[in-house]
Formats: structure tokens, C-alpha cells, sequence
């Protein structure tokens, strides 16, 4: 049966998931370290097939990729460093899981954007959905528009920093790394954070459980001005700083196994 959801003439499985065809589509204009392709008429297998062998079998390193078409899960799984580019924007899912890639988005991104990303390099130019970044563990996203709800949920490592506004429950279960927020957050913000640092430029609506104002630092003025000038984002606004409170139940109260040890 074949697809009529967005991609030309997909034809999937039995189960309505797969894309059987696994083929390379090897239509790239190599030269030398550097190459291209349109990826208008390809699926999102091939795309992702695409790059693969550009990177790991051809030896690029600098790949440009026309026409994405926000298609969902495109550079996924990418554990080589490498620079992409794609001349476009991206559905749901793209760039989870990477290590190491550079990757220039120019256009928008949906939902789950960067989700588990380990290390390396995203600047989207326009906005972004919801759960980006989810459970990040390293590496910088950097976005130029605006973010969607839950961003940075249960965020691990690294930084997520965006030059407009976020939604609601933004750095929800936060554990590590950092989030900059140059324009206004939502109601909840780092909502049950367990540990990691938010700043805000504009307005908080709210703040959620056990997140309060934290203490500011010359270490942190020197970070901030260090990725502004980094990304070539201009002059950093004047930021408040958001931490854990450490209050919560899981804090203070022992589990039984602990309590067996210290009696």
C-alpha cells in the first residue's frame, strides 16, 4: 500500500512501518572532501543511507543536503564528526542520537529535535517544537527562534540555548548540564530539576517545584559571553540564574536499603 502522509510514493511493509527499499541511492556530487544532494524525491531511509556512506565509506566530511522537506528522523544515529547542512527544515526526531556531527539546520525543526545527543554541534535558524533535546547528555543546540514546551526534559549534559522563548515545563526533571533563555519561559519552569543551571533573559510565568533563583557567578558571566561570542549571537542580555532548591522528599529521605546501612 503505498503512503499518502508527505513522502512520494512510499511503500511500506506488511506491519506499515518499514521502508523495504535499502538501497543507496548514491546520487551525491562528490568533490573531494565536500559533497551535495537534493533530497526532494528521496525518502527518509535513503537520505539517512546517503549520508552514511558519504561519511563512513567515502571519506566526506562537509555534506550539504538539499530539499530535506521536513522529513522526520533525518540524521540520526550519526557518530562521526562531520559537518551537514541542510538547506531546509526538519520533521520530528532529527539529529537524535549524534556524536560529533556539526550540524546547520536552515529552516525550522519539530518535535524531539537532538533528543539522547551526545556530543557536537546544532544551530537551527528558525524555531523549534517541543521535547527538544530531550534527555541530552552533551554537545551545544543552539536555537535562533523560539522553543516549545518540556524542552531540555530530563536534560543530562550539555547546553541548550535559544534566542526567543520557551513553552511550559522547559528543563522538566533536569539532572545536568545548562539551559539559556534569552527570551521569556512559560509556567513551570525546571519544574522537579534534580540538578543543572537555567538562565532566563526575559520573564518567568512560573517556576516549577523545588526551582529557585540561584546565586550568579563571575564563572557564569565568563560562560555565557564565551557562547555568545562562540555562535556570533551579539551582546548577551542581562540574565537571572535558576537552580535546584534541593527540598524535595528525595533529597532528604533515605530509601530502605540506605537506611539498612547507616543503622
Amino acid at each position: 500500500m503505498d503512503a499518502i502522509t508527505g513522502e512520494n510514493q512510499i511503500v511500506y511493509d506488511a506491519r506499515g512501518l518499514v521502508e523495504p527499499d535499502c538501497e543507496v541511492p548514491k546520487v551525491s556530487k562528490i568533490d573531494g572532501e565536500k559533497a551535495t544532494f537534493d533530497a526532494l524525491d528521496l525518502t527518509t531511509r535513503q537520505i539517512n543511507l546517503e549520508l552514511r556512506w558519504l561519511i563512513n565509506e567515502e571519506g566526506v566530511t562537509d555534506v550539504t543536503v538539499q530539499n530535506p522537506g521536513a522529513k522526520h528522523s533525518l540524521a540520526v544515529g550519526l557518530l562521526t564528526r562531520c559537518k551537514i547542512t541542510f538547506e531546509g527544515s526538519l520533521g520530528y526526531f532529527g539529529c537524535g542520537i549524534i556524536d560529533g556531527p556539526e550540524v546547520h539546520i536552515k529552516g525550522r525543526v519539530g518535535w524531539s529535535a537532538c533528543e539522547n545527543m551526545m556530543s557536537g554541534t546544532v544551530v537551527v535558524e528558525g524555531n523549534a517544537g517541543s521535547l527538544t533535546g530531550a534527555a541530552m547528555r552533551g554537545g551545544d543546540l543552539i536555537v535562533k527562534g523560539r522553543l516549545g514546551a518540556r524542552s531540555g526534559i530530563d536534560q543530562k549534559g550539555g547546553l541548550i540555548l535559544t534566542m526567543g522563548s520557551v513553552g511550559a515545563n522547559t528543563g522538566f526533571m533536569m539532572q545536568r548540564g545548562r539551559q539559556v533563555i534569552v527570551g521569556d519561559a512559560g509556567h513551570g519552569l525546571g519544574d522537579s530539576m534534580y540538578d543543572g543551571i537555567i538562565y532566563v533573559g526575559g520573564t518567568v510565568r512560573s517556576l516549577g517545584v523545588d526551582c529557585v533563583p540561584g546565586e550568579w557567578m563571575d564563572s557564569d558571566a565568563e560562560f555565557i559571553d564565551r557562547k555568545f561570542r562562540i555562535y556570533d549571537l551579539g551582546t548577551p542580555p542581562t540574565f537571572q540564574k535558576f537552580v535546584c532548591g534541593k527540598k524535595l522528599h528525595n533529597y532528604d529521605n533515605l530509601e530502605a536499603s540506605e537506611r539498612k546501612l547507616v543503622l
